[in-house]
């Protein structure tokens, strides 16, 4: 069926008459919980991108470090199913539902953001990128609910929520001022930016999963399809051969798979509750809170620098803006 016909796009088919319906299905959190939950798997997300990218560094390839993560991820989703009958449950609900073939590739856009940023960090710089990739979200998570792509349904493309994905790149732009710039490239800020979008979608399509079956079934479809993804191109950019000088011992640094199950799990919670674009943003806020952890707390770090606090702050002040009403023009008088 296309979009548009029949049922809104993005809700999830009800089961079968007598089948059992999972509880994610039948009750989604508040969106004020589901964007707290949204928003601590932000912090998770820049704590496993620090660990990621000193992983990358210390084995020579970014890619290798990619790869870790998601084997670690899915060696979580297998002890799921062993434990946790909502996840096998969900699973076998999932085969029942019939959602479109396309609902399962979410995880691509979590391989592509994965992949883009390994190569076009260090071209563009961090802040360039991050800038790109949060415009990227916020575009495409107006178009990804405007289309009904989400369990949500349909949201119309309103002044609110426009003006909260513009201050939400402002945000962005705003935390990352003093950090280095690389070559501004047109074609590579334009990947940055699509990079932004597949996680748009990445989340759109893991919310129709969970909502059609449970949140620990869409976290493990996100994980079985994103790791050959990046097991792939890892394989043709020559990674899979290892590490040059050794596999380092620091613990923490393979942590990226832990911290990725959280980060899917948040999202699918929220974008059943939020949409894509505030469920974006509300990580976003997170990420730059985490950052402003890590700065804080870590050895040697840079220290709590007040642009990135501003940019939390302004990026929380987007989820609120973005889920406002729009305001309605008053009916003329009558008689």
């Amino acid at each position: 069926m296309p979009l548009g016909a029949g049922a809104p796009a993005g809700v999830a088919v009800p089961p079968q008459r007598g089948a059992a319906r999972p509880a994610a299905v039948r009750r989604p959190l508040p969106p004020w919980v589901a964007l707290a939950l949204v928003t601590l798997a932000g912090v998770a997300s820049a704590a496993q991108g620090a660990a990621n990218g000193e992983l990358g560094s210390r084995v020579g390839h970014a890619t290798l470090a990619a790869v870790v993560n998601n084997l670690g991820g899915t060696l979580l989703v297998v002890l799921g199913l062993a434990v946790l009958p909502s996840m096998r449950t969900g699973l076998a609900a999932l085969r029942r539902q019939r959602l479109p073939w396309w609902s399962y590739l979410g995880g691509l856009g979590g391989a592509a953001i994965v992949v883009l940023g390994a190569y076009l960090v260090p071209a563009l710089g961090v802040a360039v990128f991050t800038i790109a990739q949060v415009a990227g979200g916020s575009l495409g998570g107006l178009a990804v609910d405007r289309a009904g792509l989400a369990p949500v349904g349909r949201l119309a493309l309103t002044g609110p929520r426009i003006a909260g994905g513009l201050i939400g790149v402002a945000a962005v732009a705003l935390a990352q001022l003093g950090q280095p710039v690389g070559e501004l490239a047109v074609g590579l800020v334009l990947l940055a930016v699509a990079g932004g979008v597949a996680v748009a979608l990445q989340t759109a399509l893991n919310g129709r999963i969970s909502a059609a079956s449970s949140a620990a079934a869409g976290v493990a479809v996100n994980f079985a399809v994103a790791t050959p993804a990046v097991l792939l191109v890892a394989a043709l950019a020559g990674a899979l051969a290892g590490p040059d000088s050794g596999w380092p011992t620091a613990w923490y640094l393979y942590t990226g798979g832990l911290l990725g199950v959280a980060i899917v799990a948040g999202l699918v919670v929220g974008v059943r509750a939020a949409g894509v674009l505030r469920t974006g943003l509300a990580l976003v806020a997170g990420q730059l809170g985490g950052a402003l952890l890590l700065d804080t707390l870590l050895p040697g770090g840079p220290g709590a620098r007040p642009a990135v606090l501003a940019g939390a702050a302004l990026t929380l002040l987007a989820v609120v803006v973005a889920g406002r009403a729009p305001r309605r023009p008053k009916g003329r008088p009558t008689g």
